[in-house]
């Protein structure tokens, strides 16, 4: 770790002379990218210099010992350095982990109903309010992408993306299969259901990270579906996209513009062109799609809603928290703490088997 750090140090005061010099200036591209990497290492130097001066007190102590009138003292004192020591360390070794290259991207939200029916796309719109008010809560922006409600209000297929710092490296842990447990609105016996929708998180890319080219698309354009009446669009604004290639499909008709539907469409597009990418290139880091989001059945879950109990349990990390309400309303940093917590957890310990 200390050699580690030590290469590391050196490349910090590299970048600062690099910084400083007038031609590094002059490519604002060049400098952004130079001040970007100087500004990640600044927290880690931080920590190694906090750790240098706690090791230095622990040397102090240490020649306390052959002192026969401060060696109790010494000893206490050697004790809680040693406690702090570790800890510093621990801390170091969590910063030294290979970082996500898109943990500090946007991310692209697919909340879709799944097994149970009318109820099943009603949770979907509890869990899409969820992300809007998590989101809120960090200051972060809301878009929404595409969406398909049913007639009751629920979820058939929702895409939204939140941009702000650091969203995807908070939210790439929600993909999966969410159940909830609770007595429907339509329920009139008072009868508990079981229901899923499921989650798929991913980055938001940048067109020049994917370049999709243009034969590769078909582009389909047709009349968006309303309400009826004075509702009913009466120009073809909604858009069809379709990969040749992969045969992704992305649909989007929310807005009335033919050309606003076409970007937002090929946004989701880029997205999960770049899942599949990330998936195929590394399946050690990241799954393709089918795999995130599961297939809706109610036997699979990462998460359970019990509302008739009023707590919510995260599977993956053995978490259970008595505040559903809460939890549903954004409040959702404990049970995301845990999980960062059990992945840092997880690479630490590969890390050290390596």
């Amino acid at each position: 770790m200390l050699e580690k750090l030590e290469w590391i140090r050196g490349r910090y005061e590299e970048l600062g002379m690099l910084l400083s010099q007038p031609d590094t200036v002059v490519d604002q591209t060049r400098w952004r990218a130079l001040m970007k990497e100087h500004a990640q290492l600044e927290p880690l130097m931080l920590a190694a210099e906090r750790y240098k001066q706690t090791a230095a007190h622990r040397a102090q102590a240490q020649e306390m010992l052959n002192d026969p009138d401060m060696a109790d003292l010494a000893r206490e004192e050697i004790a809680e350095v040693e406690e702090a020591l570790a800890a510093q360390e621990r801390e170091i070794q969590v910063m030294l982990l290979p970082r996500d290259p898109n943990d500090d991207k946007n991310v692209v939200i697919e909340v879709r109903a799944g097994a149970g029916g009318d109820e099943a796309g009603l949770f979907g719109a509890v869990l899409l309010r969820m992300y809007t008010r998590y989101a809120e809560r960090h200051g972060w922006k809301v878009e929404m992408l595409s969406d398909n409600f049913t007639e009751l209000g629920g979820v058939k297929e929702v895409v939204i993306t939140l941009m702000g710092q650091g969203a995807y490296s908070r939210l790439k842990y929600e993909s999966g299969v969410h159940r909830v447990q609770r007595v429907p609105t339509t329920e009139s016996s008072g009868r508990i259901h079981t229901s899923t929708a499921t989650v798929a998180v991913l980055p938001e890319v940048e067109e020049v990270e994917i370049d999709i080219v243009a034969n590769d698309l078909r582009i389909d354009t047709y009349r968006a579906s309303g309400s009826g009446g004075q509702h009913v669009n009466r120009t073809d604004s909604a858009v069809r996209l379709t990969h040749l290639p992969t045969g992704l499909v992305v649909t989007c008709q929310d807005e009335k513009s033919q050309i606003k539907n076409r970007e937002k469409a090929m946004r989701v597009l880029r997205a999960r062109l770049y899942d599949r990418m990330q998936s195929e290139k590394d399946a050690a880091y990241a799954q393709d799609r089918r795999s995130q989001i599961g297939t809706g059945d109610r036997s699979e879950r990462i998460r359970t809603y019990n509302f008739p109990q009023g707590r919510v349990t995260d599977h993956r990390i053995g978490l259970t928290l008595y505040k559903i309400e809460e939890f549903v309303d954004g409040d959702c940093d404990e049970v995301i703490d845990g999980l960062v917590q059990a992945d840092e957890v997880e690479r630490l310990k590969q890390m050290n088997q390596a």
